[in-house]
């Protein structure tokens, strides 16, 4: 989506996404040294899980001193291009796939994301200000609150599995705070699904409509490719790391792009090396749920920034996913 002025910005030092980054490892070799010498077998034992544990904890693992930071990716706009939506399901780790309704491809990307073990969403069309065209099934200011939740079930009902919804475009719609009730009064009916703030206009009440109607939230803190090229999108993705890493998590959107998929394609793999956590969105509305993270004892607090809505500003509808 095409950023608008001043749109996420950060004043941190960029992080540089190479392997020159990550911490070191432990690269002694103790036994043979303990083997020549007269240590005792018990001494050598607990030398020995020393060892392991700090092998370990170089290599990222979860403690209370180094707690793990989250982060969930939704790729956006799938269903009218069959092999970019194959090749977004195909990407590792739990990354969700939002897909939009009454699309040539919805229903076997679905099923095929199912088969993956990724979270299903509905991509729901909705008015943007500028009179972009969001496609089938998009919803409008115009419609009567019946009109409205007809052409929600029906979006509902086109695609499969769907565990939860985000907004495609939506800058009008989700400004509004009827049609918004009207919203989440129809997914509340449906009794399990979650809803994600795609955030892109400034003035969004999406999130806390959701709220108000006790439908599980959350609010996209990145957009991976506004700029569709490589570079631009390893910035963002950096940029990723570091909001999660200040507040203990975030989200990012993508699309189905050459450029996206290429980073994420050699990149997801190797966030464990900077204790990053991709995890499904469901994690992350379980850890908002919870009083306690998973490394904390149970009288610990969370981070509060697990608990907050983000602070990034966010993009504008993006001209280039208007419907044909």
């Amino acid at each position: 989506m095409s950023a608008a002025p001043g749109a996420q910005v950060d004043n941190d030092n960029s992080i540089l996404l190479n392997r020159a980054a990550l911490p070191p490892v432990a690269r002694t070799h103790p036994l043979p040294a303990m083997r020549r010498s007269r240590t005792s077998p018990w001494i050598q034992m607990l030398l020995i899980a020393v060892a392991l544990f700090a092998a370990g904890r170089a290599c990222g693992a979860d403690t209370a001193r180094f707690p793990p930071t989250y982060i969930s990716i939704i790729i956006d706009d799938m269903g009218n291009n069959r092999p970019a939506g194959e090749q977004a399901v195909r990407l590792p780790g739990p990354v969700a796939c939002a897909i939009l309704p009454h699309t040539p491809y919805a229903v076997d990307l679905a099923d095929m994301a199912h088969r993956h073990g990724k979270e299903v969403m509905l991509h729901l069309p909705m008015e943007a200000i500028a009179g972009l065209n969001p496609g089938p099934g998009a919803l409008d200011t115009a419609m009567s609150r019946t009109l409205l939740t007809l052409t929600l079930d029906e979006d509902l009902a086109s695609i499969p599995y769907v565990a939860g919804v985000n907004n495609h475009m939506g800058s009008l719609l989700t400004s509004r705070v009827v049609p918004m009730e009207w919203v989440m009064q129809a997914l509340y009916q449906h009794g399990h699904l979650f809803f994600v703030d795609s955030r892109t206009i400034a003035q969004t009440v999406a999130a806390r409509t959701a709220s108000a109607y006790h439908i599980p939230d959350l609010s996209r803190n990145i957009f991976l490719d506004d700029i569709p090229t490589v570079e631009a999108v390893e910035k963002q993705f950096a940029l990723l790391i570091r909001v999660a890493r200040r507040r203990g998590h975030a989200i990012a959107i993508g699309h189905p792009r050459p450029a996206t998929l290429e980073v994420l394609q050699q990149w997801l793999p190797r966030l464990a090396f900077y204790r990053i956590r991709l995890v499904p969105l469901s994690t992350l509305l379980a850890l908002k749920r919870s009083t306690t993270l998973p490394w904390q004892p149970p009288w610990v607090r969370p981070p509060r920034a697990i608990l907050e809505q983000p602070g990034q500003l966010p993009s504008q509808d993006d001209p280039s996913n208007m419907w044909p």
